[in-house]
């Protein structure tokens, strides 16, 4: 009698699906490696200087006008806690925004589509900003008597908060560039208050009504009130709202997915 061979059954093609696409994202965050901060002199060192110079500048010229920080003792620390979410927000909303720009080339290619290249993006300049956000603040914290109680679930929610908005408003952005190229110069005259009005120097409690009221729409003063919440256990923000934040982010990378999803062809097109 021959014996029967049993086969292992073969895998569901949901899982097929999903190993191929972290094989795209993978190869193309690999491609963004070596041909953007491959490249460049310095590379990924320029990521950590450009904020550790502009921490460095706030704290010397606010140390001159200011005995203490806002909160706390320490001058870096406070202004790393708005720099470095803002960072990272500005920075993955621009480089998700040219997504399809930047893997143009490779999105002719059969299997390679142009959700690839937002998740490519996405996660390779999420996690370079983390992993500056973390040196930065390791060193604050070794370097300095800071007298700061980290609470690492408001941090986390902080940063999880920043990245949805970035990825929604960015991957919005990536939709808006590529029908109407103006927007390019539209978000950047749109994003130049933001730097002074997103509480990075002051506390949002400082600010006197009614400017207080208005200020609060800006979804980034939340996200830092969330991560100075984490860090400086006296500072409570209960005015911050995780939902608003969060609500504004999904709303936004759902219209960019949705119409992204219509027009990309047109879009690769030009």
């Amino acid at each position: 009698m021959t014996e029967s061979i049993s086969y292992p059954p073969p895998l569901p093609v949901r899982t097929e699906k999903r190993g191929a696409l972290a094989r795209r994202v993978c190869a193309l965050m690999l491609r963004e490696m070596a041909t953007s901060q491959g490249r460049a002199p310095g590379g990924y060192l320029w990521a950590v200087l450009e904020p550790v110079a502009g921490i460095t500048l706030m704290s010397l010229i606010f140390s001159l006008a200011l005995r203490n920080p806002s909160l706390g003792v320490t001058f870096p620390l406070f202004y790393a806690t708005g720099m470095l979410p803002f960072t990272l927000f500005t920075h993955l909303t621009g480089r998700i925004a040219q997504s399809l720009e930047f893997s143009r080339p490779l999105l002719s290619f059969p299997g390679v589509g142009w959700l690839d290249a937002l998740l490519a993006r996405f996660l390779l300049n999420l996690v370079t900003q983390l992993m500056v956000s973390y040196l930065l603040f390791a060193g604050i914290l070794l370097a300095y008597r800071t007298r700061a109680i980290l609470d690492f679930q408001a941090i986390f929610e902080a940063y999880s908060l920043c990245a949805l908005l970035a990825l929604g408003l960015g991957t919005l952005n990536c939709l808006l560039q590529g029908l109407f190229p103006i927007w390019v110069h539209g978000w950047s005259i749109l994003m130049r208050p933001m730097f002074i009005i997103s509480t990075i120097f002051f506390l949002f409690e400082s600010v006197p009504l009614p400017f207080r009221d208005w200020l609060w729409w800006n979804p980034m003063v939340h996200v830092i009130a969330f991560l100075r919440r984490g860090i400086y256990p006296g500072y409570d923000a209960s005015w911050a709202s995780p939902g608003y934040v969060a609500l504004l982010g999904l709303l936004s990378l759902a219209l960019g997915l949705l119409f992204l999803r219509r027009h990309h062809r047109e879009i690769l097109r030009r």
